[in-house]
């Protein structure tokens, strides 16, 4: 009892050191008045997760970790801020659900972030949004002088006067084909880009904006300085590293974009030729890349490219996939490599690993096994493997499949976990990932049971995304928990398919779809309309309010059945997939179906004629509306939303989750086009997009 009382009590006291540990980091805890914390979010945040420390060792591995912080600002404090007095201002209303509409800019002919790639948006306080946040985006094209490599947007939200603003935009005399990644302070942006072609020459560039200085069309050229003059130069200015191997020959690096490493002030770049490359003193010293005779680089394979490199304090290894389909685990300080089992004979292990800090695990995304009769109509699966983050040479993980694999797949993107996972007590939850890279798209779900994965080996096929034979490559998965939402929590994943998209509003191109997959939970108070999705993979609507009993009830399989949990009574909305429901139909004869009203409801039929005109809808989930001969039954808001995209999206990043009351229209996702299209403003081209989380409106 002693122990176990230890370990609790020191959790507690680890959570509020934690929140005065961000204040110092942010080097704004000189006072009560500068109590304020800031939020970058990159592609880094969707590689490196924490499920939830369950002892006072798991703790102690990711406590004084900043990612650890800024994801418990994401999903956790929101919801359930400190009982602190310091902090009672953090304590955020309900969000309101009415968002406004996507915004969109063109970033000029054939440019976006490219697959698999992100903005980078900084959030200058996490319990109030504001008009001076911003996101960043590389545009994917050759910059010149009239055109920006790399644009920062200012005025995202609705609540700020007029529309979104390019605050600045630069010619950094190359090509960004990867992810920038922000400083903590959010005054720097590092990024990789290349010059030259075919072989080209990679660069790694530091930069410090300055707000007014360029545009997209008209870039401004930021003062190019020496690496040890950079520190104290003035913005606009730029500093580069070109990447070199150990015999001072550069390198490129068209794939891997770089990874910060916060409490060391380090940068992990991998590239061609399986170099991965080290640089010190990023934002806070001197840039200095490190070279023979040290350690780095470290050429981990011969193969033409790497996945982006991450970085894991807990086992000091950074780690990287590659073309050939292996994962490479390389010490940190030493340079020593670890290399596991061949995990993807298709595409290559194109998107880096997640890493679960906490737990010590490592997930890996691969396009094609190397196995028969896994996947019940293919030779060959879309695989997940889970390895522990200190595995073994030729380690071959636990496999789960995910789909139909073929000779020639698409590339198998990193998925996205449920906030069970997180929040669970050890690990139990789901991993949503779009896998059949060599058939239709598909959505899977992958639950894991106290961190371990399905011992059938499968994932559970969760949604088809594209039409018969379709064959078109997904972007990555992003999980979205919005604790602030109208009427109480709600959650959604999104991802996007490049073509043949299934839902109507994708006109069977390319589209952005979300899924609501909002975990239910025990003993918890639920309002009328709140909504869940339930183990059978249905959503499930609050009918009378109530609190959840302590387990989950054995959950109905058929649109409009009830069941009673505690108190609680949910009414199914029947089977959940990306299809899009029709709208109603006048003077039309009706079986038992369901359909969309005109309030976004999904409303179920009893048999006969609708009537010529349509009806005022009863907007209650429960309730009832006549129409002529059929009766219609409200089953809650439709779980499903899309939005054409031509050609598909990059890689999707959430936004803060915070009240309307301090900025209307602050609780967003970002990402951009993969082909042009029309855009918000500037005409056709590759476009910057910010959406609703709740409606991608």
């Amino acid at each position: 009892m002693r122990g176990i009382g230890a370990r609790s009590l020191g959790y507690s006291a680890g959570v509020f050191t934690l929140v005065v540990l961000g204040w110092i980091l942010t080097g704004q805890a000189a006072g009560p008045a500068k109590h304020r914390i800031s939020l970058p979010t990159d592609w880094s945040h969707r590689h490196v997760v924490f499920s939830r420390p369950g002892t006072a060792e798991e703790f102690a591995r990711v406590v004084d970790e900043p990612r650890f912080l800024q994801q418990m600002y994401r999903r956790e404090f929101p919801a359930a801020p400190v009982a602190v007095p310091a902090l009672a201002a953090m304590t955020p209303s309900k969000f309101n659900s009415t968002m406004r509409r996507d915004w969109s800019v063109n970033l000029g002919s054939g440019g976006g972030l490219g697959q698999g790639n992100y903005p980078a948006k900084f959030g200058f306080n996490v319990t109030q949004a504001g008009c001076s946040d911003f996101v960043v985006y590389s545009t994917g094209l050759q910059s010149s002088g009239t055109q920006a490599s790399i644009v920062g947007f200012t005025n995202i939200y609705s609540g700020c006067a007029g529309s979104p603003t390019v605050n600045w935009g630069y010619n950094t005399n190359g090509l960004v084909l990867t992810s920038p990644v922000l400083s903590l302070d959010g005054t720097q942006v590092a990024f990789v880009q290349t010059t030259g072609s075919p072989t080209g020459q990679g660069t790694l560039v530091l930069l410090k904006w300055a707000a007014s200085s360029g545009s997209i069309t008209l870039p401004a050229n930021p003062t190019s300085v020496s690496n040890a003059a950079y520190r104290a130069c003035t913005a606009p200015c730029m500093t580069t590293l070109i990447l070199r191997d150990r015999s001072n020959v550069a390198t490129d690096d068209r794939t891997s974009s770089a990874f910060y490493d916060y409490k060391n002030d380090i940068l992990w770049v991998g590239g061609a030729l399986g170099w991965v490359h080290k640089v010190t003193g990023a934002f806070i010293g001197t840039p200095t890349q490190i070279l023979p005779p040290a350690a780095f680089p470290v050429q981990v394979s011969g193969q033409p490219w790497t996945s982006s490199a991450v970085y894991d304090r807990v086992s000091n290894n950074v780690f990287v996939g590659d073309a050939g389909g292996f994962v490479y685990a390389i010490n940190a300080t030493t340079g020593a490599v670890t290399t596991s089992a061949e995990l993807d004979f298709g595409a290559g292990i194109v998107d880096a690993p997640i890493i679960d800090q906490t737990g010590g695990f490592l997930y890996v995304f691969a396009s094609a096994d190397n196995t028969s009769g896994l996947c019940p109509s293919a030779a060959v699966c879309a695989a997940v493997y889970q390895l522990s983050t200190t595995f073994a040479a030729n380690a071959p993980g636990v496999e789960v499949g995910v789909g139909d694999s073929s000779a020639t797949p698409n590339a198998l993107y990193i998925g996205g976990f449920d906030s069970a996972y997180y929040t669970s007590a050890n690990r139990t939850g789901n991993l949503y990932v779009c896998g059949s890279t060599g058939a239709i798209p598909t959505l899977y779900q992958v639950p894991i049971t106290a961190g371990v994965l399905p011992g059938s080996g499968l994932g559970t096929s969760f949604a088809p995304l594209g039409q018969t034979a379709s064959n078109a490559s997904c972007s990555p998965v992003t999980d979205v928990p919005n604790p602030n939402a109208t009427g109480g929590p709600s959650e959604r994943v999104f991802l996007s398919v490049q073509g043949n998209g299934l839902p109507t509003a994708c006109s069977s191109g390319g589209c952005i779809i979300s899924f609501l997959d909002t975990p239910w939970k025990a003993t918890t108070s639920y309002a009328v309309g709140q909504q869940i999705l339930s183990s059978r993979r249905h959503v499930e609507t609050v009918i009378t309010a109530g609190t959840s009993g302590g387990s989950a009830p054995a959950w109905t399989n058929s649109a409009g059945a009830t069941r009673t949990d505690g108190t609680v009574v949910w009414i199914d909305q029947g089977v959940f997939n990306a299809s899009t429901l029709p709208a109603w139909l006048g003077s039309h004869p009706y079986g038992v179906t369901r359909i969309i009203d005109s309030s976004g409801n999904v409303e179920l039929s009893s048999a006969g004629t609708s009537g010529s005109l349509a009806p005022g809808w009863n907007t209650t989930p429960g309730g009832t509306t006549s129409d002529n001969t059929v009766t219609w039954k409200n089953l809650g808001a439709v779980g499903t939303f899309a939005l054409a995209s031509t050609g598909g999206t990059s890689g999707i990043i959430e936004d803060n989750v915070v009240s309307p009351l301090t900025q209307p229209g602050a609780s967003q996702v970002y990402f951009s086009t993969l082909g042009n299209q029309a855009c918000g403003t500037g005409g056709s081209g590759g476009c910057a997009v910010q959406a609703s989380q709740p409606a991608l409106q």
